[in-house]
């Protein structure tokens, strides 16, 4: 009944993942773990393997529940890819919802820190990190922001033009805003028409200007 409580509370959205102890060790709580999956794809080719090649263990720092910290000891393995013309000789597994390749933190603790980097930069962001036991650096959370894909806009059909100093009096460039939901669509790296016209020949579509 106990591993099931501790399943449901730390891994409920992760499967493969079997707890195996809970320790408190000074100011943290070390979750235990092992993946159980029988096989997985490699990330180059997709061919499934079940040969395991080696196993060693991460250390993933994770959102803390009512304790200043909380460390993830995930078991993982590492498998031989069974396609002879992949690149890729041997590759580790990685668990959905949970791990992603050479992360230090779980996948759920990264989208955490980067919505807080995103609503509160750097400073502020890393003095709100560190309040919910979470050691994050400014850096950090800027890293985390430029780390992110570009959002897809659409074209607008009101699209407001503007020019902006760099450096003033020496580097210009061009913002571009949709005027009905007031969100910056693009930045141009010059202020000449040439630019925004070809920008603007590449999305067709706008009507107001």
């Amino acid at each position: 009944m106990a591993d099931v409580l501790l399943q449901d509370l730390w891994f409920h959205r992760v499967d493969d993942v079997r707890i195996e102890n809970v320790l408190a060790e000074g100011e943290l709580v070390v979750v235990r773990a092992c993946a159980v999956v029988a096989l997985t794809t490699c990330p180059s080719c997709g061919v499934a393997s079940a040969r395991v090649h080696s196993r060693y263990v991460r250390r993933l720092a994770d959102s803390a529940v009512g304790h200043p910290g909380l460390v993830i000891e995930l078991g993982v393995r590492r498998f031989r890819c069974r396609e002879s013309a992949c690149t890729r000789a041997t590759f580790v597994e990685q668990i959905d919802g949970l791990t992603f390749r050479y992360g230090r933190r779980s996948a759920g603790l990264q989208r955490v820190l980067q919505r807080l980097a995103l609503m509160l930069a750097g400073r502020a962001g890393a003095r709100l990190a560190a309040t919910l036991a979470v050691t994050a650096s400014r850096s950090t959370l800027l890293r985390l922001i430029r780390a992110l894909p570009d959002p897809v806009a659409d074209t607008p059909k009101v699209l407001g033009v503007d020019e902006f100093a760099l450096r003033k009096r020496h580097v210009y460039a061009t913002i571009l805003v949709n005027i009905e939901t007031r969100q910056p669509v693009d930045l141009l790296p010059d202020r000449t028409v040439a630019t925004v016209a070809a920008w603007m020949a590449a999305h067709p579509g706008i009507e107001v200007i």
